[in-house]
């Protein structure tokens, strides 16, 4: 029973209404699935959200309407982990996904956290139509995937159109490296250097900045008759690991693989640099070149940042063509 009370003045009305009847459930019950056309019913309260009629359960850990995109770039990379306080979702807007927390080492540049979880990527040259039509050389662009092909970085050579044209593969540039949301996170500086064995006093060099203007690591080539060796430094120039090619860099219908080391370039490789082939067409009429990094996972993040640098030092010494000038094979050229 429960009882109204109405007051209107001085008088004093008292109804009651019976409220006990059928479909009216009693306080001290449990309430009654929701009632539905034809007879069906459901609890009172949806359970993970409104879908549609007969759409299956979304999978655990993703957000209701979740449809992945398998060709998209990779537009999230991770960063510090910063607390949050329950108050700051007041803001945000309802069934809005909340980014998880990464862990991540401290002393990572920003921009490279992502290199922290994955131990090998792949790099694309963008292939040029204006230089592989009239041999007009432009500045080389590059796609850095992660190892399901998805965009994480790209790359862009710096210089001007007389240094790409008349110095060639030697030729010096600045190269800008930039994540998904268009911010350079890494600068390859290149010096204008020889590159053969009879030139030891003035071999090849590269110094990698990550952010841009703090220096993190360089890529020197060591003297050596035969084959093409590069130490792999840090920023005081100290050496940390050994880099060595085949005495014959050519990939005739096949990888050419440099082998990485420990700083003493003896043991086995702890990681590796391949120039892939990309198949007869490409690698006779175009400039493209694909390249596969692997890496120890473990490996301090700025010194992954240093062998993208060798990487590209690679390309330019022995697979770049300039107009009909024929690529580098060996240290000798």
């Amino acid at each position: 029973m429960i009882e109204v009370l109405i007051d209107v003045g001085s008088e004093n009305l008292r109804s009651v209404f019976n409220m006990s009847g059928p479909g009216y459930p009693s306080p001290h019950q449990p309430p009654y699935p929701m009632p539905q056309m034809g007879g069906h019913s459901m609890p009172p309260y949806p359970m993970g959200g409104y879908g549609e009629p007969g759409q299956a359960a979304p999978p655990a850990g993703f957000q209701v309407g979740y449809q992945p995109v398998p060709d998209q770039p990779v537009m999230y990379q991770p960063g510090p982990v910063v607390p949050v306080s329950p108050a700051s979702h007041h803001d945000q807007p309802y069934g809005a996904p909340l980014a998880a927390p990464v862990s991540v080492p401290a002393g990572v540049p920003p921009g490279l956290e992502y290199l922290t979880q994955i131990d090998q990527i792949l790099i694309h040259q963008k292939v040029e139509l204006l230089e592989a039509i009239i041999g007009f050389e432009t500045n080389n662009q590059y796609e850095i995937k992660n190892s399901l092909g998805q965009k994480i970085y790209s790359a862009t050579e710096k210089n001007d159109c007389c240094t790409r044209n008349c110095c060639g593969a030697l030729r010096s540039f600045d190269m800008k490296i930039k994540d998904n949301a268009d911010r350079e996170v890494i600068r390859l500086i290149r010096p204008f250097r020889c590159v053969s064995c009879w030139c030891p006093c003035c071999l090849q060099e590269m110094e990698v900045q990550a952010p841009p203007g703090t220096t993190v690591g360089y890529v020197k080539q060591d003297w050596n008759p035969c084959y093409p060796k590069f130490s792999i430094q840090g920023a005081n120039k100290e050496t940390v690991m050994k880099l060595e090619g085949p005495c014959l860099a050519c990939n005739c219908c096949g990888d050419v693989n440099f082998e990485l080391k420990g700083k003493d370039g003896t043991g086995k490789p702890i990681g590796r640099i391949s120039k892939q082939w990309s198949g007869l067409l490409k690698e006779v009429f175009t400039d493209t070149d694909s390249f596969g990094i692997q890496f120890p996972l473990d490996m301090d993040v700025k010194m992954k940042a240093v062998l993208m640098g060798a990487c590209f030092l690679i390309d330019f010494m022995f697979f770049e063509k300039v107009g009909d000038t024929n690529q580098r094979n060996t240290v000798f050229s």
